[in-house]
């Protein structure tokens, strides 16, 4: 690294300093931790997940499994062994500066609620939702009960065109909130998926409507801050279901792809995002969707299968019959030769 202002050896202005530990802020910074944590958990006989390289597990002698589950310095540990659990937390105490918080509450800005009698288990984002609330002037709005209404038909022809609405926008933090929403989305609200969508797409030059929309999803998160993803002890496997809006986006007038994927009660995997080509039909539109919601299916199979947890196929769930004859009927159909050919994975 270049040497320091106030600590540049006279005439050797020139040099450079070599890093003998890497420190935060430098690019090399991320990269130097993993490698070191990584080789400290195979040391450990622990096995890194093909599916997931932040994610280490080991099966011990009684076919019980303890997983580590890494988020740059943040871990989680989880096992049926609460003797094997306390073994690695002493092995990484003695090779790394760490603090033990015991059983897990709360991970990036996510709360855990167990009921162990019950086998039940919530994950919430109250306090980050009721946080944001407040830090954007939304916590005692009126609430709605959908988190995107009808009337909303955002596209670039909503942009600001004079200078007073430009003006207008820009003491608007449209990107700042619609960042925060993006974070409680990927955690825990599956429901706001779609609509965090629409409202992030003219993200470099909202109008007065965009920012309408993005007010209506606070209001809907006035009402529902409280709302927590389930799970409980069940033998149900994992189940996926596909859905898709046709040619929804007035720009472009491309579709929307949504899947989720549910276990145990709860959803553990989900995604709303425009489609990369102009579908010709819904069944062209429920085809691609279900040909990337197939891809999550295979790596959500192969990491739980990993852990002795899947044994079956995922069970795909489509609404639309003519996407689904399509996909289970390899012959060639001259109305569906313009499908590209990475779309057909899904058979």
């Amino acid at each position: 690294m270049e040497q320091l202002e106030g600590f540049v050896q006279h005439r050797n202005e020139k040099f450079v300093c070599r890093l003998k530990k890497s420190l935060y802020g430098l690019k090399q910074s991320p990269r130097q931790w993993y490698k070191k944590f990584d080789s400290f958990m195979l040391s450990q006989k622990y096995v890194r997940s093909e599916y997931d390289h932040c994610v280490y597990f080991k099966q011990l002698k009684n076919g019980i499994f303890i997983i580590l589950v890494l988020y740059v310095d943040d871990m989680l540990l989880a096992s049926k062994s609460i003797e094997e659990i306390n073994r690695l937390k002493a092995q990484m105490a003695r090779t790394f500066d760490m603090k033990v918080l015991g059983a897990a509450r709360q991970i990036l800005g996510m709360e855990i609620f167990r009921d162990r009698s019950n086998g039940k288990l919530w994950l919430s984002q109250q306090k980050y939702i009721e946080k944001i609330l407040l830090r954007f002037g939304m916590n005692n709005v009126k609430p709605v009960s959908v988190p995107f209404a009808s009337h909303f038909k955002l596209s670039s022809s909503l942009c600001p065109n004079t200078d007073e609405e430009k003006d207008y926008m820009s003491q608007i933090p449209y990107a700042n909130v619609v960042g925060c929403l993006m974070y409680a989305m990927v955690c825990t609200r599956p429901d706001i998926s779609h609509a965090v969508g629409v409202v992030s797409r003219d993200m470099a030059n909202p109008g007065k409507e965009h920012w309408s929309a993005v007010k209506w999803v606070l209001r809907y998160l006035r009402g529902t801050s409280s709302y927590c993803i389930t799970y409980n002890k069940s033998s149900e496997s994992v189940c996926e279901y596909v859905d898709s809006n046709f040619a929804g986006d007035l720009d472009k007038r491309r579709s929307t792809s949504g899947y989720v994927f549910t276990l145990a009660g709860g959803a553990i995997s989900w995604m709303s995002k425009l489609q990369n080509i102009v579908a010709l039909s819904t069944t062209e539109a429920e085809y691609i969707t279900a040909s990337h919601a197939c891809k999550e299916a295979v790596w959500l199979k192969g990491l739980l299968g990993e852990f002795g947890r899947l044994q079956d196929n995922i069970r795909l769930l489509c609404d639309s019959q003519s996407a689904i004859h399509l996909a289970k009927n390899p012959a060639y159909h001259s109305k569906s030769k313009h499908i590209p050919i990475k779309y057909h994975f899904v058979r």
